[in-house]
């Protein structure tokens, strides 16, 4: 007997009631488009859905489809009103997504990060699948067209590696590896060994992957700095900038702490964290990244 196949994982949007913010939507149409997978749009309002108050979470909804469909046509869609606070209902919808999709604007404003509008670290924190935030407005990229991708020998980084590399094949991108350092007082043969030490961490992370994606040509680079500094520099011109959501030494907390909070304030591209396979961030962990 066949098994039957399994389910096409959606990629899940977050629709904001501002229907001038859509490069969110558009990314997210592009890329269900581009991985041959359904679109979902999820638009959440903290009140009632039935009755009058309905209508205008209807309106934000069906603008949001024509905006999808007029964009891809070809892509399969869906929506969803839902009742209750944005994070919540898009941690339910992240169970049985391939990524979610968020806007930056949610983390404009210093409330909005630490407060009850908080939509993208918590869902970052829950989510079993990658989660892409995209800033507005647009940001210009270069040629050759490039993923950034940030290494630190753990293995959240070799998740984010495999995910990278994956966003780069389907983009026809080049694959930048980005190991940052902390700067030390070393002598030169110190550092010497240094830069070999992390050269070779680095390409340890990353090997493997051209077997799978052997279209993908990829650049290893190691940089001396602070990783939200180094990480924004090399984000400026990219089509995205991956991360785990955890990490070991320089990135230590990342996206679930001050230097993730850094990265989604100063990255001039699309943000993409991505959790170990099947084991989502923990509860307290986000609760104690967000004091």
């Amino acid at each position: 007997m066949t098994a039957p196949a399994e389910p096409c994982r959606p990629v899940v949007v977050g629709v904001a009631p501002d229907t001038s913010k859509r490069m969110a939507l558009a990314w997210a149409a592009d890329e269900a488009a581009l991985r041959q997978v359904p679109l979902q749009l999820v638009h959440a309002v903290t009140g009632p859905t039935g009755g009058y108050g309905n209508e205008a979470g209807d309106q934000v909804v069906k603008e949001a489809v024509a905006f999808a469909h007029a964009r891809q046509p070809r892509v399969e869609l869906s929506s969803l009103l839902a009742e209750g606070k944005p994070a919540w209902v898009l941690q339910e919808e992240a169970q049985d997504a391939a990524m979610v999709v968020l806007g930056s604007y949610h983390l404009s404003r210093v409330q909005e990060v630490f407060g009850p509008l908080s939509v993208a670290l918590p869902v970052m924190a829950h989510a079993r699948c990658p989660v892409v935030v995209v800033p507005e407005p647009e940001h210009l990229t270069q040629q050759p067209r490039y993923f950034v991708v940030g290494v630190d020998g753990s293995a959240h980084s070799a998740a984010a590696v495999d995910v990278a590399s994956q966003e780069a094949a389907l983009h026809g991108a080049v694959l930048r590896a980005l190991y940052v350092r902390h700067p030390h007082r070393l002598g030169v043969l110190e550092e010497l060994a240094t830069e070999q030490e992390c050269r070779s961490l680095l390409a340890e992370t990353v090997a493997g992957r051209a077997e799978s994606w052997p279209e993908v040509e990829v650049h290893h680079e190691v940089v001396t700095g602070h990783p939200v500094e180094e990480l924004a520099n090399a984000s400026a011109h990219a089509l995205g900038l991956v991360m785990g959501t955890r990490g070991l030494g320089g990135f230590t907390g990342m996206l679930l702490g001050s230097v993730s909070q850094g990265v989604l304030h100063y990255a001039r591209c699309p943000v993409i964290a991505v959790p170990l396979p099947g084991q989502p961030a923990r509860e307290h962990e986000y609760a104690s990244a967000a004091r």
